[in-house]
């Protein structure tokens, strides 16, 4: 072949790939992509939120990268947020699928299933089971309290030494959901949810990762022996475990006797098979849901109680507030309800102001448009991955008085009254808004209060102070860290 041909091939193939990377006329701005790799090269994996931040102040809140050959409309500030979450929120309602969501979900469950009736169909069932086993009743607000007794006495184990609370919260948290949708909970011992729980850490901060970003733009990657492929062993060991969980289930169940989520789910697949009817509900959407609700279930609250007891640290005068009107509201009771909460301003916005200061969640699971649509100005074509920022409304100088420090004045009026703040969306908004919202809140509010009921926590080396870094994820988590424990007494008049 002469060279002048080949020459004349290269130019062709460059222009095919930098076509390939370039924007239509009404999609929104962007950074200039690379032919092949997009913008990745310019992408902080470590944490992309700076990176994202930067691009807004140069193209706007509606901006785009080229992850490889993928386009990706990032959306930041809350009009702009208001607008694809709550306003026209079933337009941006559908999920995009990448080569890692579609291997682990195959489009199924809750999180990341298609918008439309059998997404729709599972949702409504999930929260009125969810329902029926407590989720916003006493009976849940009890098995909460039941667990906070287990973590006390967890951490009462550690009184002499320094103690790294990370599994331990984990696993009451974790217990919380496990007992809605597995009917069962998990002794801190038990060193196979123990690594479960690991691994589930674990690629909620690798599904974030370049490698993760690379096996979705690049198909050949697959083959490859690179660290994504840690996140598929990942799965596949948890999903072992779930899956021996429901073949426990499907052996011991007494039809009509439903015990928790899983069981219920069955009689609902009974029912499909007796009407012979279309099939909304199989096999696959059950383990699909049960992982969604296992995941959803235990990172983010586990994640937010985390940085409540850093920051605790980190202020010991907040702490101290904290506890004083705790033990106010609690009086000779030996621990608080959760309708003590509205007696209970400071502490309310001190737990708002760390999942704010901290972004315990930065991004909103990615959001799709059912059709092609108009956003800003800009066409937004159907289908497109779009990145809702929710960090972006949490230092937003219009919204809050204290943007850059932590300071639960953000959330509190003149007269020390709990306010509500219109761009607060820590659980996202709109049609796919968190399901666990109302679960998540009462298992922080009750298990921070019941912490502090028994202990003060300490940093506990005097010559340093706690480390406030984030490591980046689906939740942001902080470091591991150590705490020291002081005994309080508890109050029995």
């Amino acid at each position: 072949m002469e060279l002048s041909t080949v020459l004349s091939l290269v130019l062709v193939l460059l222009g095919y790939l930098w076509w390939k990377v370039t924007r239509p006329k009404s999609f929104p701005p962007g950074p200039l992509a690379l032919p092949i790799v997009g913008n990745l090269l310019q992408m902080n994996f470590k944490n992309p939120l700076q990176g994202m931040k930067e691009f807004s102040k140069v193209y706007g809140p509606v901006c785009s990268i080229y992850l490889g050959f993928t386009p990706v409309v990032v959306v930041r500030g809350f009009k702009a947020l208001k607008e694809i979450l709550i306003t026209r929120g079933v337009e941006f309602a559908d999920r995009p699928h990448n080569r890692i969501t579609l291997r682990i979900t195959e489009k199924k469950g809750l999180a990341m299933a298609p918008y439309g009736q059998a997404w729709k169909e599972h949702r409504r069932f999930t929260l009125c089971t969810l329902r029926n086993f407590g989720l916003g009743k006493k009976s849940m607000e009890e098995r909460i309290a039941e667990e906070s007794s287990y973590l006390i006495q967890e951490f009462e184990k550690h009184m002499d030494t320094p103690l790294d609370p990370h599994f331990a919260i984990d696993n009451a948290v974790s217990n919380n959901i496990c007992s809605i949708v597995f009917g069962r909970r998990y002794d801190y011992d038990d060193s196979t949810f123990r690594d479960v729980l690991d691994l589930v850490h674990e690629n909620m901060t690798m599904a974030t990762s370049i490698w993760a970003q690379l096996y979705n733009a690049f198909g050949f990657i697959h083959y490859l022996p690179l660290p994504h492929q840690k996140i598929f062993r990942n799965v596949d060991t948890v999903f072992g475990f779930l899956g021996n969980v429901l073949e426990e289930h499907r052996k011991s169940r007494q039809p009509g006797e439903p015990r928790d989520y899983i069981d219920c789910y069955l009689e609902e697949l009974d029912k499909e098979e007796q009407h012979n009817g279309k099939k909304t509900f199989d096999i696959q959407s059950l383990f699909t849901s049960m992982a969604d609700l296992f995941v959803a279930g235990t990172e983010t609250t586990s994640a937010s109680l985390k940085w409540c007891l850093l920051y605790m640290m980190a202020f010991p005068d907040v702490q101290e507030k904290c506890r004083n009107e705790i033990d106010k509201a609690r009086g000779d009771r030996d621990q608080l309800n959760y309708e003590d909460r509205v007696s209970m301003p400071y502490t309310q916005a001190v737990l708002q102001e760390v999942q704010r200061f901290a972004s315990v969640v930065p991004l909103a699971i990615s959001h799709s448009s059912l059709q092609d649509e108009q956003l800003n100005g800009f066409t937004i074509p159907k289908g497109t991955i779009i990145i809702p920022d929710l960090s972006s409304l949490n230092y937003d100088e219009t919204y809050w008085k204290y943007p850059h420090e932590f300071n639960p004045e953000n959330f509190l009026n003149n007269d020390g009254e709990l306010i509500k703040v219109e761009s607060f969306l820590p659980f996202s908004a709109g049609p796919r808004v968190c399901l666990g919202e109302n679960l998540a809140r009462m298992e922080i509010f009750l298990f921070f209060t019941t912490l502090l009921t028994h202990f003060e926590f300490q940093w506990p080396d005097p010559t340093s102070t706690p480390d406030l870094t984030s490591v980046f994820g689906v939740a942001q988590t902080p470091k591991c860290f150590k705490i020291r424990l002081v005994s309080r007494l508890v109050s029995r008049k």
